[in-house]
């Protein structure tokens, strides 16, 4: 019997996590090809999980490379587009809100594909965000939305979206149990003569944060007054140009309290999330991952799409001010002892799998 050809579109660090239990429950029952838009080509925050999670080559590599949003967004759906209309796809499975995530559906759409959005809904109200233009566009073309919380579902349920609407779960209950159990192997807090629970994880690589000349100096400025407290800031190369560019890397590399290292393969990263006693972040994935790992959350944003972390008392909005930030490393403590269940059972993979097979592609 002939399989039925998915194909899904990933190209930046978040969709290339969510990718590896897709593509594990799927593989043997789907014909399922990958996209890969080059829009993460750092072999640090691309190759590296690849290998990391044992995921097959890329069926295509596009090598967008790094280019003006419009200008990326607008090479991605060509080169797709291209790729669509010599296959016959079934489905087109997208992850996210990058802008590779936007890109896949909008091809797959004019290509009249369908097309699959995993982990849909999700909504921080703030439109000063490319992330969230990403969402809110690729929910509106999307046949089939597979939420992660029961606020997601909502979300679109008040936006009355044409599509039907799933409630999965997260796939990042399943991917954090096995990063967990793959890190006890881990040798990085060693290797970085860090002692568990006695540093802060930090990381920065938000648009309207990066932007902001004001917000890195915040920033450093609330570094410089948790002295006594170890920083470990493995630092986006993105992150790390724009610094330089507008000299302000300097300033941050002589704190002499933050340790400024490079991105690293997930398994390290989970490893050194889960010792750290406290997360200091603008990334919407390492929100939810420090939620599931137990370890408060300092956002250094004005507002959230993972508002759960937040009524469950493992999250606090700082944004980038500094008086907040310092308060919130050196005296905020959740209340709840073990956060709840609110992303799923951890078989959101087989789930997604169960719909594709006896629903969707049936």
């Amino acid at each position: 019997m002939k399989l039925h050809k998915v194909l899904s579109v990933v190209g930046a660090r978040p969709n290339f996590i969510k990718l590896k239990p897709i593509h594990d429950a799927i593989k043997k029952d789907l014909n399922h090809e990958i996209i890969h838009t080059g829009q993460h080509y750092d072999y640090r925050m691309s190759e590296i999980f690849f290998k990391e999670f044992k995921l097959p080559d890329p069926d295509y590599n596009l090598e967008i490379g790094s280019l003006s949003p419009g200008v990326q967004v607008g090479e991605m759906i060509k080169k797709i587009e291209k790729i669509l209309t010599q296959n016959n796809y079934d489905l087109v499975l997208v992850y996210g809100d990058t802008n590779s995530t936007f890109a896949g559906a909008f091809a797959a759409a004019k290509a009249n594909i369908r097309v699959a959005h995993i982990e849909s809904g999700l909504r921080s109200f703030d439109r000063r965000m490319p992330e969230e233009l990403n969402r809110i566009l690729t929910d509106d073309i999307s046949q089939y939305l597979f939420t992660s919380t029961e606020t997601s579902f909502r979300n679109l349920k008040r936006e009355n979206v044409f599509g039907k609407i799933y409630k999965s779960g997260d796939l990042s209950v399943e991917i954090i149990d096995e990063a967990k159990k793959l890190a006890l192997n881990s040798k990085i807090t060693k290797d970085m003569n860090l002692t568990p629970k006695n540093y802060v994880i930090c990381t920065m690589h938000r648009a309207e944060n990066t932007e902001s000349d004001a917000s890195f100096i915040s920033l450093i400025k609330a570094f410089t007054n948790l002295s006594e407290f170890q920083i470990v800031f493995p630092i986006h190369p993105r992150t790390e140009k724009i610094l330089k560019i507008k000299g302000i890397y300097q300033k941050l590399k002589s704190c002499e309290n933050v340790l400024l290292i490079s991105p690293m393969g997930y398994i390290d990263f989970i490893h050194l999330v889960n010792n750290a006693s406290k997360v200091i972040t603008d990334s919407g994935g390492l929100q939810k991952e420090s939620y599931l790992l137990s370890v408060p959350c300092i956002t250094i944003r004005r507002n959230t799409e993972w508002t759960e972390t937040i009524t469950e008392g493992w999250n606090v909005l700082t944004d980038t001010n500094t008086e907040k930030i310092v308060t919130a490393v050196k005296k905020w403590v959740p209340e709840n002892r073990t956060p709840n269940p609110i992303f799923g059972d951890g078989y959101t993979s087989n789930t997604i799998k169960k719909i594709l097979l006896n629903e969707i592609l049936c």
